[in-house]
Order: C-alpha cells, then sequence, then structure tokens
C-alpha cells in the first residue's frame, strides 16, 4: 500500500512564493497559521507597518518590543496612527496579502489560525480545496487530526489572542487525536524560549496537560521561530515545531 505524506508550515508571514511550493510532493498540506506579515523583525523593510510609516519607524518600534519596553512601543503606535483610521488600513493591508496568500495554497489544505491573523476575514479567501478548523478534527489520510489555533493573551495584543480558558476549552472539545496541531506550543520551556528575540513566549498549559492525557502520536506547531529546542518528546507524543516558513521557505514532513 503506498504511503502517505503531509507538509505543514506554520509562521508563513507573508511568503506567498514559498507557499505556492509548499505542497509539492505531498499529499495534503497544513498550516497552522500566521499568514499576516505586519513586521518583518528580520527586515524591518517588510510588512504592513514600514509599508505606512516607513523603516526608521520600524527599527524604533522593534527595539522598543524587543526591550520588552511595550507602554513605550504603545506610545509611539499612537503617535503614528494618530489622524489614521487605523481599523480600515490594516484591513485593506491585510486583505490584500490574503488575497495572495490563500490563492497559494494547494488542494487539499487544511489550516488554523495563528496569533496575528484576523479569523472573521478567512472565509472570504479560502477557497473549496482549503478546510479551516479551529476546536476541531479532520481525517487525513487515515488518521485523526485536532486543530486550534489562536494564541494567549499577551502585551503584544495580537489579533487573535483568546482567554486561558477559552484556549482549554478548544483543547478539550478536539479530544484524543493521532495528530494535534496548534498554532503555539505547550507550556515547556525549551520550547517556548526564543533564542533571537531573547525571551519566553507564551505556550499553553491545557495543551500540555493534554497531550499527557490524551497521548497523540505527534503534537505539531509554530509560533516560536527560533526555539531552543525544535524537537522533544513528552511521554508518547513526539512534539514538533514545524519551522519558521517565512524565513526557511521549507516545509516540514511526515510520512506514514
Amino acid at each position: 500500500m503506498p504511503g502517505f505524506r503531509i507538509n505543514v508550515v506554520s509562521d508563513v508571514h507573508g511568503n506567498t512564493k514559498d507557499l505556492a511550493r509548499a505542497g509539492e510532493g505531498a499529499d495534503a498540506l497544513i498550516c497552522l497559521g500566521d499568514l499576516v506579515l505586519f513586521l518583518d523583525y528580520a527586515d524591518h523593510s517588510r510588512g504592513i507597518f514600514p509599508d505606512l510609516f516607513g523603516e526608521e519607524n520600524a527599527d524604533r518600534l522593534v527595539e522598543l518590543r524587543t526591550a520588552r519596553r511595550f507602554d513605550e512601543a504603545r506610545e509611539l503606535g499612537k503617535r503614528l496612527w494618530a489622524g489614521i483610521d487605523r481599523g480600515p488600513a490594516i484591513e485593506r493591508a491585510v486583505r490584500k496579502q490574503y488575497a495572495e496568500l490563500f490563492a497559494a495554497f494547494p488542494t487539499p489544505t487544511y489550516a488554523t489560525y495563528g496569533n496575528v491573523d484576523i479569523p472573521a476575514l478567512w472565509s472570504e479567501y479560502a477557497a473549496p480545496g482549503t478546510t479551516v478548523l479551529d476546536g476541531q478534527r479532520a481525517e487525513i489520510g487515515g488518521r485523526v487530526f485536532g486543530f486550534v489555533g489562536g494564541g494567549l493573551r499577551t502585551p503584544m495584543r495580537t489579533p487573535y489572542e483568546i482567554s486561558d480558558e477559552e484556549y482549554a476549552a478548544k483543547i478539550e472539545a478536539v479530544g484524543e487525536v493521532d495528530v494535534l496541531c496548534t498554532h503555539i506550543p505547550p507550556e515547556v520551556p525549551e520550547l517556548v524560549y526564543d533564542t533571537v528575540a531573547r525571551r519566553f513566549e507564551r505556550g499553553s498549559r491545557a495543551l500540555l496537560a493534554a497531550i499527557h492525557k490524551t497521548r497523540p502520536r505527534y503534537a505539531l506547531f509554530g509560533h516560536v521561530h527560533q526555539p531552543l529546542t525544535r524537537r522533544m518528546r513528552i511521554g508518547a507524543t513526539e512534539c514538533v515545531n514545524v519551522g519558521h516558513f517565512a524565513g526557511s521557505g521549507r516545509p516540514w514532513s511526515l510520512e506514514w
């Protein structure tokens, strides 16, 4: 019997060119979110923010956020956005990115939201070959996959951050699966620490508890661009950060 292969990407952040090739050689593509590029921390000239306010202001914003001076970063943002209708300006830019990114998805694609995504817009751009799941399950190649999107609340205040309770309810709704797919990692120090940003990102304790309880074969996630550890075993579960697709342009693959 021929094998089955999925390619998995996360943290696409505007990389439409490589996304168009991400499904090559696979029977299905899974996307774990963060399609939008608001600001590229490696190249401050790219993204919605520098398009609106220039690279110099982007440099300053990154400097403040990296230093965790979030109040000053918000004050900078308030000054720059003064006199601009922020909501419509961001939505226009996001819509432009979504139109290009969703058109690049192969068929079939299974996708969930990242913390910088805007879920309300996805239904307008997802073609029939793209299945969007959040707190839901799907059978792919004879295995059951569970999907939980979004992130937990942080001082960054990205668009799709939810409460710990709401996130835990979605994890509970997914239940026992073969492969658990989320945007954020379980709350394990080695998996949530970003070695380049030099900070701990938020992981989920509910996700970690579910891994211990339901013992999926794999837990796949992204969110932390340069983790201290990309792969580790928790009990019976292989936990894998599938990589920062915006930077690498390469999907992670799983075959059976």
